[in-house]
């Protein structure tokens, strides 16, 4: 990797971890397509363990906020449906299933700015936790679902319990790639490039954070998952 990749990927990386570290999710929505077109080594393994250390970085700041019973509803749903969509992947068009899930996604950021809001039963929970595992398998986009169930919360509860249940995805993910073979010393010698950047986005987003709590927290959850949804449909589109 020349000084200019490092530079750029420990960009994407830095911006991703601040918006992360800001409304609980983003980090490879920035970061994922810019480090792919660096070096395809970069993705999934070490992106996923960047995300890994970036969830227990915010996890950790935001621990008093994290909805125990709440995550644990949404495990429930994302573990059986994060195996299912695996096979799925294997016999149905990725391409059609990522759209048609980030197409769901910006029906419910409309139907949220129209007023409609999520009532955090263990029901919708479980689903919410299903969509999240669905979504983060095939388009690995997996935080649209769980913040928009908790975007009326308090920006502590949200950043915590996203990063729960990111974290608890990118382990899984993790465990599976090194597994399957691909997540050996290469690729966490490659991670180890990416922690530098994680650490200074995460540091800035203390300050954005707190102002994002000052009432804009939903703004910003509802912005960034159209964003979201529409950076997916165009990578599946073209």
């Amino acid at each position: 990797m020349t000084i200019l990749q490092l530079a750029i990927a420990s960009l994407s990386v830095g911006i991703g971890a601040l918006i992360q570290g800001s409304i609980g999710f983003g980090l490879n929505v920035v970061a994922a397509p810019v480090l792919v077109l660096i070096d395809t080594t970069l993705v999934p393994g070490p992106a996923l363990f960047a995300a890994l250390a970036l969830t227990i970085l915010v996890g950790t700041r935001e621990r008093g906020g994290i909805d125990a019973k709440g995550f644990g509803w949404l495990i429930l749903g994302r573990l059986p449906a994060t195996t299912a969509a695996a096979f799925t992947v294997a016999v149905l068009p990725e391409r059609g299933l990522a759209i048609a899930l980030a197409a769901s996604v910006l029906v419910a950021v409309g139907l949220s700015l129209a007023g409609w809001k999520v009532r955090r039963t263990p029901a919708t929970l479980v689903t919410v936790g299903a969509l999240s595992g669905v979504m983060g398998t095939i388009s690995s986009v997996g935080g649209p679902p769980v913040a928009m169930a908790y975007q009326d919360a308090r920006g502590a509860q949200l950043r915590g319990t996203l990063s729960a249940i990111l974290g608890f995805g990118a382990t899984f993910s993790c465990v599976m790639l090194s597994i399957a073979g691909r997540f050996g010393t290469e690729e966490i010698r490659a991670s180890l490039v990416l922690l530098p950047g994680i650490v200074v986005g995460f540091i800035a987003s203390r300050w954005t954070a707190h102002l994002l709590d000052r009432g804009f927290v939903r703004p910003a959850v509802l912005g960034f998952s159209a964003a979201s949804a529409i950076a997916a449909i165009v990578r599946y589109a073209i």
